[in-house]
């Protein structure tokens, strides 16, 4: 294992050595709310692109906010000219996750670095995650309005069978319990004729096809979510796997990705409790298609510090006091044997015993209770072997929300807001 102090930008070095010929990197985060994980990812992905040649960033983000993003910082027409303004519009709650001045820091410096380049070159953004089903079919209505409105008869009749539920689609997981799959045979008509369009690489017509898989993914992760247990955190990792690897056929012979999501997505799935109730993650699922070679895994974690997060889902983000971690746990370890900040990638012969036990590490959502610190809130994990590099801060500061819409949040997520 090498341990390297971690103050300059050029710190990084050993971790960019390592990440360098892979075709994915990943690179967690151990909440949504937190100033430093943001502020490290960002200056790791700038190297990323600019020294290793990386095409694209893809978030743990609903695909219709994140390609508003993408069309301002690759200049496309119609894009905004700031990217902040797009990340402004962010409306489905927690806004604060992608609407934040340290990601619009980011988006900015990538904006202005594609813009020095020919447009088959431009780095994108992109958004992997399920949520967004009347977002997404929106989307859909507006590409075929203008490419084929004759077409359009397939996504008004998905629509109108999710139209009774409104909004609020988990009813639709409670009411297929009862109901025939009318939905679902929609759903698969909508796809087929998006796919065929995709094939055609027309303006949009990419971004219309993966629409059309959100509102598939999206129907069958409300249908799993009302039945509790695993299925619908499995849907959606898989979900989130599947467009990955569809960037990456989209970007072309040897494009590589990387990957922004919180730690409990990134960190391989089998070196945890997870793997025991069943559950998998876009880490593991990366390894097991593109080979533990082409795929580099980064985990970021602290002892302290503070948070944005909600005290329960749907309601406003507030700035919160993590307390130092609980004794026996990575973090409590990290801080005796760590510097303030340090960076750390595992492999080769001389690595500690803590490297490979089994101990609880943090993992704070969207939704967070301080209080729950002494039972919950920790992943035991296997450090080494659920990470490739663990990025440590003994200390972290909360992020920046940017003033942005907000509309309800959805039912919430599996394990809670992660």
């Amino acid at each position: 294992m090498l341990v390297q102090r971690l103050g300059a930008p050029s710190d990084l070095d050993p971790l960019l050595e390592r990440a360098r010929d892979a075709r994915v990197v990943m690179i967690g985060e151990a909440t949504h709310g937190s100033h430093d994980y943001y502020r490290i990812r960002e200056q790791l992905t700038r190297r990323l692109i600019a020294e290793c040649g990386f095409n694209f960033v893809a978030v743990e983000g609903d695909w219709p906010d994140c390609d508003r993003v993408h069309r301002s910082v690759v200049g496309a027409a119609g894009g905004a000219v700031e990217p902040q303004v797009a990340l402004e519009r962010f409306e489905r709650w927690p806004t604060w996750m992608w609407a934040n001045a340290e990601v619009a820091r980011f988006c900015s410096w990538l904006r202005a670095w594609n813009l020095e380049r020919a447009e088959s070159s431009r780095v994108g953004f992109h958004g992997l995650d399920v949520y967004s089903l009347w977002e997404s079919m929106q989307a859909i209505f507006d590409y075929l309005g203008e490419e084929d409105p004759a077409s359009l008869e397939a996504a008004q009749e998905a629509y109108r069978c999710f139209e009774p539920y409104g909004k609020r689609v988990e009813e639709y997981g409670m009411a297929s319990r009862f109901v025939s799959a009318r939905c679902e045979q929609e759903v698969v008509r909508l796809l087929a004729r998006t796919r065929e369009y995709a094939a055609t690489d027309g303006p949009g017509a990419f971004s219309a096809w993966q629409n059309a898989e959100v509102v598939a993914g999206a129907e069958r992760y409300y249908r799993e979510m009302v039945a509790g247990g695993p299925g619908s955190w499995n849907v959606r990792d898989n979900h989130m796997a599947d467009t990955l690897d569809r960037l990456l056929v989209r970007y072309g012979p040897g494009a590589r990705g990387v990957v922004w999501a919180h730690n409990t997505h990134v960190g391989d799935a089998r070196a945890t409790d997870m793997a025991a109730d069943g559950m998998v993650n876009i880490g593991q699922l990366a390894r097991e298609r593109h080979g533990a070679d082409e795929v580099v895994l980064v985990g970021l974690g602290s002892w302290r510090g503070t948070v944005i997060a909600a005290p329960r889902w749907g309601s406003p983000a507030e700035a919160m006091v993590v307390p130092p971690a609980r004794a026996g746990s990575v973090e409590h370890l990290l801080h005796q044997l760590m510097p303030d900040r340090a960076v750390l990638v595992f492999g080769g012969p001389d690595q500690p015993g803590w490297v490979t036990d089994t101990l609880d590490h943090r993992a704070i959502g969207v939704v967070y209770d301080p209080s729950f610190e002494s039972w919950g809130n920790y992943v035991p994990t296997r450090l080494g072997q659920r990470y490739d590099a663990f990025i440590w801060c003994d200390e972290t500061t909360a992020l920046h929300p940017l003033p942005a819409l907000t509309t309800p949040g959805e039912m919430e997520t599996y394990p809670a807001g992660v």
